[in-house]
């Protein structure tokens, strides 16, 4: 073979090479006016508002400025950004065909950026441009606006909805002219559902108030394809998902529940997807768990029923430490019975008695045996303190002098339990006890020593309210706060 012909055949080959590894993979020629010499990144957006991206390749410009972006495997579907040095950076959208060029120039990234071979990024741009020129003439309108007198406002506000209308129609028109390309589902899912007017009847009345908001949940993600992973990869997925959670979902624990079915429903089988999902889910839910009383519940019943079977990745250290947590809070979950408690009353007499007798004053046994479910009324209130915690030595006097006198009436009993054990502690809870004559409600120690994993004590104090059957109302009350939640348990009474 001559040496002629065999680079011919070599020429040929890597030709056909070339053309696979394009039409396989990604190949994105970039030229950046103003910058040599310089590495430039490719990364896509990843699911928040803030920066967030992941990088995926990068590369060196050379002396003209010239460089490219190129791998045998496709990129995932999205929303990209390319960063320049000086934090400088562009965005663009990948699609389908990921082999086009790009040339941008430093002077005005935002305008001066052109795509070939790239329908999906030239319609991106023509979009974002439009928008920004309709921003700026809005801006001016609202300025003169501001100066304007009443038929000059009129005439503003004629050219204000006139733009908004021109935008909305070029929107509309541009997602049903180009359905299939990621340009179209993007900004697809960027739109708000357009709410119908609240029913009438045939006299104007309104016949249904909470017909908009039922049907703005309803219609929730009409636009937008919780399964399509092109759309995590940009910075308003978990707005939305949060914005659901937070916003369109009734701010109740069942209907919390409901709604992390809902949303665990519509993810589809994309790993990606359903990895992100769990994960965001399940911290948002335990943020709320600690923020707000009984939205606890929530996070159990999605921990129990989809992050511990899915979560696949998690250590054993964490799993283990995860399913302690739902063991120990589980049993005082709001609506439940409240877990078996074993004390030990000391009387209004051995208090008494303790001020002048030293022997009685430390002395650990005594106390008559009760058990909760023992105590009759129609709330019991169970405080769980130590002599020796600062914030109780304020809050438990506030409790008996300003707050139990407004609620006593209401057919409340209070368990003070005292948490500390040995002769020391018992003798200065028996002095606090004195001083503050703190004899109108049940005075107690806890005889068994699960009660701090049973109701989940993590602080001091630590209040629950129980109804008659002993039934958790609410937990971890501030203080301050026990009038009002008891004003509103016998709201809810029939």
């Amino acid at each position: 073979m001559t040496v002629k012909r065999f680079f011919s055949i070599f020429l040929l080959i890597s030709f056909f090479a070339a053309n696979l590894y394009a039409k396989t993979g990604y190949e994105i020629k970039i030229k950046v006016a103003g910058l040599k010499d310089s590495t430039v990144v490719l990364a896509h957006y990843f699911a928040k508002e803030t920066l967030t991206f992941i990088k995926d390749d990068s590369t060196k410009l050379n002396k003209n400025g010239e460089a490219v972006f190129a791998n045998s495997k496709p990129l995932a579907g999205g929303m990209y950004i390319v960063i320049l040095p000086q934090k400088k950076y562009f965005d663009l959208l990948i699609g389908d065909n990921q082999q086009f060029s790009i040339e941008a120039d430093t002077t005005n990234l935002q305008k001066n950026v052109r795509f070939k071979g790239s329908e999906e990024n030239n319609l991106f741009y023509e979009y974002r441009n439009l928008i920004s020129d309709k921003s700026a003439q809005m801006k001016t309108l609202g300025e003169r606006f501001a100066k304007a007198d009443p038929t000059q406002k009129e005439a503003i506000n004629k050219e204000r909805n006139a733009i908004n209308n021109e935008v909305k129609t070029y929107i509309r028109q541009s997602i049903d002219r180009h359905k299939g390309r990621f340009f179209s589902t993007w900004l697809q899912a960027l739109q708000e559902i357009d709410i119908p007017p609240l029913p009438r009847d045939t006299k104007g009345n309104v016949t249904d108030s909470t017909f908009q908001y039922k049907y703005w949940h309803r219609h929730f993600f009409d636009n937008f394809d919780l399964a399509d992973v092109r759309l995590l990869h940009t910075p308003f997925y978990e707005r939305k998902v949060i914005d659901y959670l937070d916003k369109a979902a009734i701010q109740h624990p069942d209907s919390i529940q409901k709604e992390t079915d809902l949303l665990m429903s519509r993810i589809g089988k994309n790993e990606e997807v359903q990895r992100y999902m769990l994960g965001t889910i399940y911290n948002h839910l335990a943020e709320k768990a600690n923020q707000y009383v009984g939205m606890d519940a929530p996070f159990i019943y999605f921990a129990e029923k989809y992050y511990l079977p899915q979560a696949t990745w998690i250590d054993s250290k964490f799993r283990t430490d995860l399913e302690k947590d739902i063991s120990r809070i589980k049993p005082n979950l709001i609506g439940k019975a409240a877990p078996d408690l074993r004390l030990a009353e000391i009387p209004v007499e051995h208090f008494l008695t303790s001020k002048t007798d030293s022997i009685a004053r430390k002395s650990l046994q005594i106390g008559r045996l009760i058990k909760l479910q023992d105590i009759k009324a129609r709330f019991t209130v169970l405080v769980f303190w130590e002599v020796d915690c600062g914030h109780c030595q304020k809050e438990i006097p506030l409790l008996y002098d300003s707050i139990y006198p407004s609620i006593k009436d209401k057919g409340v009993k209070i368990i003070a339990i005292h948490m500390l054990t040995g002769v020391d502690a018992k003798a200065k809870w028996v002095d606090f006890v004195n001083e503050h004559k703190m004899y109108d409600w049940i005075n107690a120690t806890p005889i068994e020593y699960t009660y701090k994993d049973t109701y989940n004590i993590m602080s001091t104090p630590t209040v629950y309210l129980l109804d008659e059957n002993k039934h958790i109302l609410s937990k971890r009350i501030g203080i301050k706060q026990l009038p009002q939640v008891i004003e509103y348990a016998l709201r809810q009474k029939p």
